[in-house]
């Protein structure tokens, strides 16, 4: 009889997960991450595209700027890089040259 109440039942325990449900969730992250890298390529472009427009309008605020202190528009953006811009502002990150022609910078 003190046999009997020291056995203990054994139970199963489904705390776990089983190998199935490891390779389903593995399974839906591989497809969202499939899904999402190709958005954040394209947003990257875009990301580019709007950084370099910004660095025209700062391009043409030192030329206007150039224009007021040499009282003449600079003939090329090479006439604003000592004092105006440095060698790394006369083109975008992305690799866009940015040019000045009568007195206005843009994309070239």
């Amino acid at each position: 009889m003190t046999k009997h109440l020291f056995k203990k039942k054994i139970k199963k325990d489904d705390d776990g997960f089983t190998l199935i449900e490891m390779l389903l969730v593995l399974l839906v992250i591989s497809v969202l991450i499939i899904l999402i890298i190709p958005n954040i390529a394209a947003q990257s472009a875009n990301v580019q595209d709007t950084g370099c427009d910004a660095q025209v309008k700062m391009v043409q605020g030192q030329v206007e700027a150039y224009t007021l202190n040499e009282g003449t528009s600079p003939s090329s953006i090479n006439a604003l890089v000592p004092g105006y811009l440095t060698t790394e502002q006369t083109s975008c990150a992305n690799g866009t040259k940015i040019v000045v022609t009568n007195g206005h910078a843009e994309k070239q």
